[in-house]
């Protein structure tokens, strides 16, 4: 059991009410049965271009002996064409309505209807071939199901474009299977758990702490494939949920639609809330705490570190704006920005994080993504490490922003809107913004209107990349605008 598919499906939970194992079944099934499948993947990796769905688990199995790239689903076709070119994929685990997404010639196999069946289209316009995945014998699963996992590349996630463009963190299935078990524990989920999946599952917050965990301990898994606040707030209350998942912006929003309802929810079977994917405020955990009656417990990471390095573990108190304590197993480090000597307790400076969760590098261009010296991956966040051994917030070294907790790099935003004709010059920065944690904006001249300048980056960027405001100035000198 050292494939995080079989770790997901041993646990004996499911995924919106279909057994873990009937749907890892299916993804070993698919592959087995499709000739022009495999032959695309020869020596080729996978791609998962699937919303949050039991159809992902699916997808990751069938990708078995090769790291599958995860794509969210709000990726333009330029942003699904760069990552399949630069991990060299060989074909694509998709659905109908997000295939159109796909360059031309590109194998996909859609599973709209998995885990009974599946289409294969490997030539352009071609009809394709079903395969039948419900036939199949079932899962006999045997082995250690403490193995550490496979040190082999299970997940390509595109990230940390601080120098214009994303590259791709390779991540094993022993990082995520340890990230998951360490989930687990400090999250103190069992088998009586009942998680609501609202995070996409191409971001690995999403698809580590509110998927793979809770399968791991043998709970249930309700997925969202479109977060809808009202919908959630319904979900938690017809559906005994007793462990939530999201970002700031999305703890925000269910609080609004409690609001409507009268600003406070009925008892509920809710026990654990937990937050990441950027910076929490702490008057937002009050007023969560005020509604619902439960702590709405913070965490940090980031794709490199399988995410989670720190939480507020819920065996202890939630010390309520902090990033809380190492995860079990993890060694987090505050150390100085330029000689990375360890820095003691209270001084501000980079975090750093070692252990069974650190990524194995990037897929190509790793000397502008974040270094990892003597075990120690240099995160490019600065922090603090408090008397008791929590952690605390302190800002960015490397040029980045948060909104709606995706990563946004200004660096790329900036490169895609040069190639725009009649641009001489761009600058991206960040506007606080209560609702999504940040606004885009975008401030360019040059000889373009702002409908050319949405045009441009509606094809061409996903929507939480775009500019909220779009300032346009005359013609820049010719050095423009320089970088601090």
């Amino acid at each position: 059991m050292d494939l995080l598919s079989l770790r997901a499906a041993a646990g004996g939970g499911s995924v919106d009410g279909i057994d873990a194992a009937a749907l890892v079944s299916a993804g070993f099934t698919l592959l087995q049965r499709s000739a022009p499948l495999v032959r695309a993947l020869a020596g080729k990796r996978a791609a998962i271009l699937l919303p949050t769905s039991p159809q992902f688990l699916v997808a990751l199995a069938a990708s078995d002996g090769r790291g599958a790239v995860l794509v969210n689903p709000l990726a333009t076709p330029s942003e699904v064409a760069h990552q399949l070119e630069d991990a060299g994929v060989g074909a694509v685990f998709t659905n109908a309505s997000l295939a159109s997404r796909l360059p031309a010639g590109t194998t996909r196999v859609i599973l709209d209807e998995a885990p009974a069946r599946a289409l294969v289209v490997s030539t352009a316009g071609a009809a394709g071939t079903v395969v039948d995945l419900g036939s199949h014998f079932g899962l006999s699963i045997e082995g250690d199901a403490e193995a550490p996992g496979r040190d082999e590349e299970c997940a390509i996630v595109y990230t940390s474009a601080m120098a214009g463009t994303a590259l791709g963190a390779i991540l094993t299935h022993r990082n995520l299977i340890a990230n998951a078990r360490q989930t687990v524990q400090a999250g103190g989920i069992t088998r009586d758990d009942h998680a609501l999946a609202v995070l996409p599952f191409a971001h690995l917050f999403g698809l580590t702490v509110s998927g793979i965990a809770p399968l791991i301990a043998g709970a249930r898994v309700t997925t969202m494939e479109r977060f809808n606040p009202v919908g959630a707030v319904d979900v938690v209350l017809r559906g005994q949920v007793t462990m939530l998942v999201g970002v700031p912006a999305i703890f925000g929003a269910m609080l609004g639609a409690i609001g409507r309802r009268g600003g406070r929810l009925p008892d509920t079977s809710l026990r654990v809330c937990i937050c990441g994917g950027a910076v929490l405020d702490p008057v937002l955990q009050d007023r969560w705490f005020e509604a619902t009656g439960v702590e709405l417990r913070q965490g940090y990471g980031l794709t490199e570190a399988s995410p989670v390095a720190l939480f507020n573990d819920v065996r202890h108190a939630n010390r309520r704006g902090t990033l809380g304590v190492p995860m079990p197993g993890v060694r987090v480090s505050i150390r100085d920005t330029e000689s990375s000597e360890e820095l003691g307790q209270d001084a501000v400076g980079e975090i750093c994080v070692a252990g069974d969760t650190v990524f194995r590098g990037y897929v190509r261009g790793g000397e502008s993504g974040l270094q990892v010296r003597d075990g120690w991956l240099h995160t490019g966040d600065l922090g603090l490490r408090r008397a008791d051994g929590v952690f605390e917030f302190r800002g960015l070294l490397k040029r980045m922003f948060t909104r709606n907790g995706f990563n946004v790099y200004p660096a790329e935003v900036e490169r895609v809107f040069r190639a725009l004709p009649g641009v001489a010059d761009v600058r991206v920065s960040a506007v606080p913004d209560a609702a999504s944690e940040h606004a885009v904006h975008l401030s360019l001249s040059g000889t373009v209107s702002e409908a050319e300048v949405r045009a441009w980056a509606d094809a061409r960027l996903s929507p939480y990349k775009r500019p909220s405001s779009v300032e346009l100035r005359g013609r820049a000198p010719a050095r423009g605008i320089l970088d601090p």
